[in-house]
């Protein structure tokens, strides 16, 4: 308690009951939030009644790192601690029999159902694509309060009204079909754990929840069914940016009028940012409803420089002079950040990092965990793991040449047959008596599909396969090619020397030797090294097979810290959005910078349309919220700021104005 200032203090030790703690960016919410924990336990409460929710695994593992420092690990790791999603996977994981799959993942199995769907009602206003469809679905769930989807999609979108059989079709389908493999997806851990937590008395004391602000309706009313009698929320209304995920800024401003007797904490001393930097932040959020009272004050002493506005006549001229000035910077690159509202941005600030030999590293476009050869192998090690993994085994086997989605779904449905409900017997022991393929006859929703397989001879491929898998009864699929069975015949080999193995490390690198995923690789290497006429660049080539190495030891080093597969790969699923690789500047989404911080910050592409994006403000954003945006962007820099606009893009022939928010920030005088 003694590193804790008078306000900090005062929140950590307030009374249990219902305790609200409004904490501007840099006021120190985590050593608040520590201390609140250091004196629950003080007072006599249990570390397992105690919840501690954060926003990423990442955060709340900091927290309870620092508990162990005065309690213990012992004491420490008894806490239950993590994301809103680890926790009630872990609950669950304990209880039933799931096996939590990514978005990506079973948006391919969603895809397979709707596409069957035949719309014969059509209005000008076309159906949604499986994909987003999907997407809507799941902000439903989140964002929702009390409404069934036909009620909330109205309200949303009246013209989709029209086509709402057939998408509740779709999901009771895909709900069916989930929930027979045991898939659950992010959504699906919090109902289930909702549910659990309204069937019995609550088992925290307190819960603790860390950036309130982002809670969305559904993480609020999981909060309410665990209805512990004590709850200490930290948040920043100014920093609510998760609204396009279903975060609700009305949960922390009406945190009193739920709660009437609750308390409200402020902490006003920034420790983060300097005075100019700070001053340039206020006067734009100042623009924005102030929905509790609060005036920051800077600690940061010393002669800091103001933010400069940098501004340059084309858009890549803007990307390529950052690069050279961070070039001459002489500061370390890890400690030098490059935010972006629109990923456009990025792509063009990483070549010209690239183009000055400058390192960098990316958060907010492409995750590292979605790179396909990352996902293949984790795909291969779940299907290793757990045989009966539909999801990995289509997503592993359709990289066949000819293969694709629909015949892997077949092949995984014929090996579960020929193994008698298990695929890995199917694959190495099958039983040659049992039919692997069967004429099925499905009628969907306004359409109706015969598929009658005509099966061909299983031996027709055997002079180019592998001795022991000559023959295989999958190999009977009548739109098999050659080049397909030879593919499921590295597959086969490959399955057959791992299948046994049980430790992380030993699985990745089994994988990474074998023929199959080398095969694969190669053909990931020349996609990427193609020249606009085709042919290949054979120095791009091997620059991308050195990436995928590169991404596999990463891999690795991860899978050092588990010796149970099915650890490891619950952690990459959970943990898969929090990852970044490598060294160097910080390429970061705005959203992907919260809650970090720089000596060095460029906020680039402040133009109007782009920053504020006008796009996403016409489908439904705020002027509000992406003012709130860019007061995060301002407040991740400790020491030097520059925002950067350019007047034109030559390439697209588009003429630019400034931002409204260098105007509300005084860097341009209004004309």
């Amino acid at each position: 308690m003694e590193n804790l200032n008078a306000e900090q203090k005062s929140a950590a030790t307030a009374p249990m009951g219902y305790n609200l703690v409004i904490a501007s960016a840099g006021t120190g919410k985590t050593s608040t939030i520590v201390g609140r924990i250091a004196h629950l336990l003080h007072s006599g409460i249990s570390p397992k009644q105690i919840l501690l929710l954060t926003f990423t695994n990442k955060a709340s593992a900091e927290m309870i790192e620092r508990v162990a420092k005065m309690f213990g690990e012992k004491i420490a790791k008894q806490i239950e601690a993590g994301t809103f999603h680890a926790v009630a996977y872990r609950y669950l994981k304990e209880h039933f029999k799931i096996s939590l799959k990514q978005p990506r993942e079973l948006k391919i199995l969603f895809k397979s159902i709707a596409e069957r769907r035949i719309y014969t009602n059509k209005s000008s206003t076309p159906p949604y694509s499986p994909q987003y469809l999907y997407d809507t679905y799941s902000l439903y769930l989140n964002a929702q309060k009390n409404q069934t989807f036909e009620q909330w999609l109205t309200q949303k979108s009246p013209e989709q009204a029209i086509y709402l059989p057939i998408y509740e079709g779709i999901f009771d389908e895909f709900i069916a079909l989930k929930h027979s493999y045991g898939y659950a997806d992010y959504n699906d851990l919090l109902l289930m754990y909702k549910e659990e937590m309204t069937k019995q008395a609550s088992p925290y004391v307190e819960i603790l929840c860390d950036e309130y602000q982002d809670t969305n309706p559904l993480q609020d009313s999981l909060i309410n069914a665990i209805n512990a009698p004590s709850l200490f929320c930290v948040g920043d209304y100014d920093q609510s940016i998760y609204a396009f995920n279903g975060a609700d800024i009305s949960i922390i401003s009406n945190f009193t009028q739920k709660y009437s007797q609750a308390k409200v904490f402020t902490l006003k001393k920034n420790y983060r940012s300097s005075y100019p930097i700070l001053d340039l932040a206020n006067k734009v959020i100042q623009k924005n409803e102030r929905i509790y009272n609060k005036s920051l004050e800077v600690v940061k002493t010393g002669n800091y420089p103001l933010p400069k506005l940098l501004i340059y006549d084309e858009l890549f001229l803007q990307y390529q002079e950052i690069a050279k000035k961070i070039a001459t910077s002489n500061y370390n690159p890890d400690d030098i950040a490059v935010i972006f509202r629109n990923n456009s941005s990025a792509d063009g600030c990483e070549a010209s990092l690239r183009e000055m030999g400058i390192p960098s590293k990316r958060r907010g476009g492409i995750s590292f965990f979605d790179t396909k050869e990352v996902a293949l192998m984790l795909d291969i090690c779940s299907l290793v793991y757990n045989p009966k993994d539909m999801m990995a085994h289509i997503h592993t086997l359709s990289y066949g040449n000819g293969i694709g989605n629909s015949i892997a779904k077949d092949i995984y449905e014929a090996l579960n047959i020929l193994g008698e409900n298990n695929a890995k017997n199917g694959l190495l022991k099958p039983n040659h008596t049992i039919k692997p393929y069967t004429s099925r006859s499905q009628n969907t929703q306004l359409g109706l599909f015969d598929d009658f397989f005509s099966l061909q001879s299983s031996a027709r491929f055997d002079e180019y396969l592998p001795k022991d898998f000559t023959s295989h009864p999958i190999l009977s699929h009548p739109k098999l090619t050659k080049d397909g069975a030879i593919f499921l015949g590295k597959f086969y080999q490959m399955y057959s020397q791992i299948h046994l193995i049980n430790t992380p490390i030993k699985l990745l690198w089994s994988i990474f030797k074998s023929e199959f995923f080398t095969y694969i690789a190669e053909i990931l290497c020349k996609e990427r090294s193609k020249n606009k006429d085709g042919t290949i660049n054979e120095t791009k080539r091997v620059e991308a097979m050195e990436k995928i190495e590169r991404k596999i030891t990463l891999l690795d080093n991860l899978a050092k810290n588990y010796d149970n597969i099915g650890r490891f790969l619950n952690a990459m699923i959970l943990g898969s959005n929090e990852a970044s690789q490598g060294n160097g500047v910080n390429l970061l989404s705005v959203h992907a910078s919260k809650g970090l911080e720089f000596r060095d910050v460029y906020i680039v592409d402040l133009m109007d349309g782009r920053f504020p994006n006008r796009k996403l403000i016409s489908k439904g954003g705020s002027l509000e919220e992406e003012r709130r945006l860019f007061y995060v962007a301002i407040t991740r820099a400790k020491e030097n700021l520059y925002l950067s606009y350019a007047k034109k893009d030559a390439l697209k022939n588009i003429d630019y104005q400034a931002s409204i928010f260098l105007y509300e920030a005084e860097m341009i005088k209004n004309q």
